[in-house]
């Protein structure tokens, strides 16, 4: 019939689908539609980028499949531009895998993040993922984490794999994340079928992300408005301005939470959950699977931190209260949370007879640093990331007022937007100034998760000054842009030794300036970016040659393979040989 639409009817001037499942249908398409128009404007806010140092010249196609993958990474790990890049393998010879991250060590262990992206040029939004590519992640894990199969990968994947394999040979046992990403739905039933016959086990998780999950985590968030269901009696006591809840709930509605409203819970938490990758992770899965333990879980968790803007309930009601929270956030219990969803998947309403202990803290709206503080309290005592928690340190303050004085940003916290080339993020700062000024480049890259943690005092003194910050970073800039671009002639320990190089370029422009370093404030600011600007690109080659004879007084003259390289720059007898003084006593020079 001319003018109909099919599958939709009419009514009081509004078309409105015939089912639940074409609404479904229809919000998936937008979804696919708003990736895409992202995809779009990161291409061509990071296409060059993608052009220097991916090598994607001249192909539309292969620009926009990496930049999906590219915001895949962004959107699940919560990275900064610089380390996603640094992730993307996509190209020839990567074997089914398009972008490797893995953690730092912490308790004999790391975790490794494996994505391959589908990013399908027709935006109907209903091509599976592929199984062909879940069995090309097969053979990839089996390549990547035995050490002794040989195999022919391109360049930036060859160096991902050599670090992650050079830190099994140390011991240290991998705990694998696969996530497979595509602009349609999840693969079908004989997919997992395959998976759970590939022999893995749960020395790997298995994860999709397509166009709907992805918007969920990227669009502005709404407060989230909920009814909890508690278990028993609670305690609620009142305080000035705020009040807190303690009780009981069961982890089938904390499952449920998550399937309604995702990642939104997570806004305050600072993790992002990185699968069944750790032990405590898979003790919280084993547990819940047991029946025999599950009844006893509450003992066995710490609970859940909940704020939110307001609660109530029904104080004539002895127990089993039913909580209206509003503007709920989780603050501690993130892991927990996110695999008790996981473990739903397999066992469903069976888990319902495990409960876990909830805290729930009503706060003042605008009282930021009240929460940052409770945040930190309930997290301090994990090996995370704590740079968004000392945000509101006052160190951290001071340093981003004395930076701005020199026409830089420093960026307390995290964000979503690029920086500019005058931005400087706290990771950035905390990475420069312990490769560069506190001499501990080999931790710079490898003890990333402890900056904000056990080196925080080493790193952020009460004497770090603007200056120092900056030209640390500045320093380390050139060395990285020099190692994601390297000259014709590079040799190859340059892939591994940018912090190395950063700190023997801050010895060399001191020495220029004759100065020590507690000297180098803003009255010798423009002086020392002038004197590297002239004399960066000599410092960068004095400090290829110093790093080259070491490396031979270390190796012999023979052929170094990249695993042996990779290693060798996590030793701290390197920087010794370097700096020709002992470790122990190289930061007597931070005297006067």
């Amino acid at each position: 019939m001319p003018g109909s639409v099919t599958g939709c009817r009419k009514r009081r001037g509004r078309l409105k689908p015939d089912s639940v499942e074409e609404i479904v249908v229809s919000e998936n398409i937008l979804h696919v539609q708003l990736i895409d128009q992202r995809i779009n404007h990161l291409a061509s806010e990071l296409g060059p980028r993608f052009s220097d140092e991916i090598l994607i010249k001249n192909d539309e196609n292969k620009l926009k499949s990496a930049v999906f993958v590219f915001l895949v990474a962004r959107t699940l790990l919560d990275l900064d531009d610089d380390e996603v890049i640094e992730g993307v393998v996509e190209g020839g010879g990567d074997f089914g895998v398009d972008a490797v991250y893995f953690s730092a060590p912490s308790d004999g262990e790391f975790s490794v993040t494996l994505i391959q992206g589908k990013y399908k040029r027709n935006l109907d939004g209903v091509s599976q993922f592929p199984e062909t590519g879940v069995v090309k992640m097969f053979d990839a894990i089996r390549t990547i984490f035995n050490p002794s199969i040989t195999y022919a990968a391109n360049q930036r994947l060859t160096k991902r794999i050599e670090d992650v394999r050079s830190l099994i040979a140390e011991g240290l046992i991998p705990q694998v994340r696969v996530v497979f990403c595509n602009n349609g739905p999840r693969w079908n039933d004989a997919v997992d079928q395959r998976i759970k016959n590939s022999g893995f086990g749960d020395l790997v998780t298995w994860e999709h992300a397509g166009p709907s999950a992805l918007v969920t985590m990227m669009r502005a968030r709404k407060p989230v408005e909920v009814k909890l269901q508690l278990a028993g009696k609670a305690l609620v006591e009142d305080h000035p301005y705020m009040r807190a809840m303690v009780g009981r709930m069961s982890v089938l509605q904390l499952a449920q939470l998550f399937e309604n409203f995702g990642d939104t819970l997570l806004e305050r938490n600072i993790r992002r959950y990185l699968g069944l990758s750790g032990r405590v992770n898979e003790e919280i899965a084993h547990t819940l699977r047991d029946k025999a333990q599950r009844e006893r879980f509450y003992f066995f968790n710490n609970g859940i931190t909940m704020i939110c803007s307001k609660f109530g309930y029904n104080p004539f009601s002895e127990k089993d209260w039913i909580v209206q929270v509003s503007g709920l956030q989780i603050v501690n219990g993130g892991q927990t949370s996110k695999t008790v969803q996981y473990v739903l998947k397999d066992l469903g309403p069976e888990i319902a007879s495990a409960h876990v202990l909830v805290r729930i803290y009503e706060l003042p709206e605008d009282d930021e640093d009240l929460v940052q503080r409770i945040t930190r309290a309930t997290n301090s005592q994990n090996p995370v990331d704590l740079r968004d928690l000392r945000s509101n340190d006052q160190r951290q303050r001071q340093l981003g007022e004395m930076i701005k004085e020199l026409g830089y940003t420093y960026r307390r916290q995290r964000s979503d937007s690029s920086p500019a080339p005058t931005d400087l993020t706290n990771a950035t700062v905390a990475e420069a100034v312990l490769a560069v000024w506190r001499r501990r480049p080999h931790l710079a890259r490898f003890m990333t998760t402890e900056h904000f943690g056990k080196l925080y005092d080493t790193i952020f003194t009460f004497d770090l000054n603007g200056a120092q910050a900056v030209i640390a970073v500045l320093l380390l800039r050139l060395a990285e842009n020099k190692r994601k671009r390297p000259p014709p002639d590079a040799p190859e320990f340059l892939q591994y030794g940018s912090r190395f190089i950063a700190m023997l370029m801050g010895v060399f422009l001191l020495d220029e300036l004759k100065i020590k370093l507690n000297e180098l404030t803003y009255k010798k600011f423009a002086e020392a970016k002038a004197v590297i600007d002239a004399k960066g690109e000599e410092y960068f080659a004095r400090s290829l040659l110093d790093i080259a004879k070491v490396i031979a007084d270390l190796h012999g003259e023979r052929q170094i393979s990249l695993q042996k390289l990779s290693a060798t720059f996590r030793r701290a007898d390197l920087v010794q040989a370097l700096l020709g003084e002992p470790l122990a006593v190289q930061l007597d020079w931070l005297e006067p």
